[in-house]
């Protein structure tokens, strides 16, 4: 059952930028340029070592998340790496890792061959391309939807026609990051909407991109500080999820996929990602009535998936705040 979200602490938007700042990632950059992308994954160990030591929120929020996904894990080996303080060391490399991928797939060194599909939906996903429609895709934190991003913005989509992308992103957040991102592709592909910027003709707008072919891209496990957020069951705990974002995908009534990018290993220098894509079939030529209920199965849906990946892969979670708006932070169990 959901409710409206009220008194909640800070919002995940307001907290200041803990990743690199942009001399360090200026550094990541000139050994992309200079040297093999391994390069970049040697030197993600000592970095995430360092966020280790030195961020505290980090650490409260990697313990905080791993102790909910612990209980839900068949695997006793990682359920126990979950419960162990060298857990939150291994989460936070990951993080770390999963920003030098960023950097390799936006700077072009991350091949579209080390990205295996799954038997699912792409294959009807790459159809609807082939023929010319577009698309919204619901992607999240989990994984590195970002290296995703990368790709599409070089063209790697194993389609024959190049496509537009629309992105819905707050890069505010991390502005050292965008930064970077945009001194690799001065000229991307890949056309950002801030959700601040949003307003009643932005449905109208990404209805008119989709129709011309091409991808709306925006993350389902971010909320919006000013509009509405629900209460729904995640790890055995209640979390806020954004309503807008779904209300967004049924009133365009284009077709909805869930992606995820969820790499081999949890610490590899050469990584290799299965990509998982998964179609959703509520059918939202509905009265308004029906597509409110609708919406909240989309919704539902969404998170039941990103639920199971979650238990699956612990250590790719990377939303390092407090998700489920519980303010004090969780102790270790002895």
């Amino acid at each position: 059952m959901t409710e409206e979200l009220k008194d909640t602490p800070l919002h995940w938007s307001q907290h200041k930028e803990e990743a690199a700042g942009y001399w360090q990632l200026k550094f990541l950059l000139v050994l992309l340029k200079y040297f093999p992308a391994p390069i970049l994954g040697i030197f993600a160990f000592p970095v995430g070592f360092f966020y280790f030591l030195f961020l505290k929120r980090g650490r409260i929020e990697s313990n905080r998340f791993l102790q909910k996904a612990a209980p839900f894990i068949k695997d006793p080996k990682v359920a126990k790496k979950c419960r162990s303080r060298s857990g939150q060391l291994r989460h936070i490399i990951s993080f770390s890792l999963a920003l030098a991928e960023k950097l390799q797939s936006w700077g072009g060194k991350f091949s579209f061959n080390d990205l295996y599909h799954q038997d699912d939906d792409i294959k009807e996903l790459i159809r609807d391309l082939e023929e010319g429609k577009g698309a919204f895709l619901l992607f999240s934190h989990l994984g590195n939807a970002m290296l995703l991003q990368g790709l599409l913005n070089r063209g790697q989509t194993g389609v024959s026609r190049k496509i537009s992308v629309t992105a819905i992103v707050d890069m505010k957040v991390n502005p050292h990051f965008s930064r970077i991102l945009n001194e690799l592709t001065p000229e991307t592909n890949i056309d950002i909407i801030n959700p601040d910027n949003m307003g009643s003709n932005t449905a109208i707008l990404l209805e008119e991109r989709i129709a011309a072919g091409g991808l709306v891209l925006f993350a389902g496990d971010r909320t919006s500080i000013n509009g509405k957020n629900v209460m729904h069951p995640f790890l055995g705990k209640e979390a806020p999820f954004s309503w807008g974002i779904f209300y967004l995908a049924a009133l365009i009534k284009a077709p909805v996929y869930f992606i995820f990018g969820l790499r081999h290993k949890d610490l590899s220098i050469c990584p290799k990602y299965n990509m998982h894509v998964h179609k959703n079939n509520i059918s939202f030529e509905c009265s308004r009535k029906e597509r409110q209920e609708r919406c909240l199965q989309l919704l539902e849906s969404f998170i039941k998936i990103l639920e199971s990946y979650c238990i699956e892969r612990p250590f790719q979670w990377y939303n390092f705040f407090d998700f489920w708006q519980e303010g004090a932070p969780p102790q270790n169990p002895k």
